[in-house]
């Protein structure tokens, strides 16, 4: 590899470690193109570099007994085939709520560290990957909830916080709190709520926090309320239930949170916000 404007060579020995082969037309759809085996992958002992012997098609390839000569020996070792398992669940629970591959580098290396350190034996390899997935949002700055992590496994809430917990621990790591500005758009985005709502949410919101006025709430809880608060004084209103169906929170909390900043409402909307509904017309619950 050269540098077509001076001459520099970048490198002199280039490795595809990707996929090798042609499909032609006539090709069976039964029959393995491969002829190395599966791409590098650095987090496996040895970068997982394997051989894989095709099934033998001629007599020369089985003995009087109909036995293959030719067999496969299992080279890969049990902690590699139980990481593996657990990367595909990670990729599989990625997958059903669109996170990038980012995230899913990150929550393959937290798991291989936690697995190495044999500091969370007694728990299921499943539990820990997903505890590893909202760590990684976390981390990435694109948090999701226990419910969102939860939903998409096969795993409580109860254990996958249980987890979560010892993680933090045993890898001596953290993560930034989250604040209710983390969940805003993607709340709206999913409501369908246009801009100038979701502003006004976000506003009242962080007015709510920084004036105390939910103290001991949880964000996702304000945000819902936020929400509620800002879509009822718009002309795009939405229900509690419809909100709490996207923020994964009860009605119940919703109203909790609303009650405790309805009083301050008027000092908690911006100043250019346009009301359909006056502030004095607002659900008081």
């Amino acid at each position: 590899m050269i540098c077509p404007d001076c001459g520099l060579v970048v490198g002199d020995r280039v490795i595809d470690v990707g996929s090798e082969w042609r499909t032609f037309s006539n090709d069976k759809a039964t029959k393995d193109p491969s002829r190395v085996g599966d791409t590098q992958n650095p987090l496996l002992s040895d970068g997982d570099l394997s051989t894989m012997i095709g099934k033998g098609t001629g007599a020369a390839s089985f003995d009087e007994f109909g036995n293959s000569k030719y067999q496969n020996r299992r080279t890969m070792s049990s902690s590699d085939r139980a990481m593996m398992n657990a990367f595909k669940e990670i990729t599989n629970m990625a997958d059903r709520i669109n996170l990038p591959r980012n995230i899913v580098d990150r929550t393959n290396n937290l798991f291989k560290q936690v697995y190495e350190q044999k500091s969370l034996k007694g728990r299921s390899n499943d539990a820990i990957a997903s505890a590893c997935l909202y760590i990684a949002c976390r981390q990435e700055g694109v948090p999701r909830t226990f419910k969102e992590i939860c939903a998409v496994s096969r795993i409580s809430k109860k254990e996958i916080g249980r987890c979560f917990k010892l993680i933090l621990k045993a890898l001596e790591t953290s993560v930034d709190l989250i604040t209710t500005g983390d969940f805003m758009s993607r709340f709206c985005s999913n409501l369908g709520l246009p801009k100038q709502v979701q502003m006004a949410a976000t506003h009242i919101a962080r007015k709510a926090v920084e004036l105390d006025l939910v103290p001991g709430r949880s964000p996702i809880s304000v945000a819902a309320a936020a929400i509620y608060m800002a879509s009822q004084a718009s002309a795009e209103k939405r229900t509690q239930k419809e909100i709490g169906d996207i923020a994964g929170v009860a009605d119940v909390t919703i109203r909790q949170s609303y009650r405790l900043i309805y009083p301050r409402a008027p000092d908690l909307f911006p100043a250019d916000f346009k009301f359909d509904t006056p502030v004095d017309k607002l659900p008081q619950l």
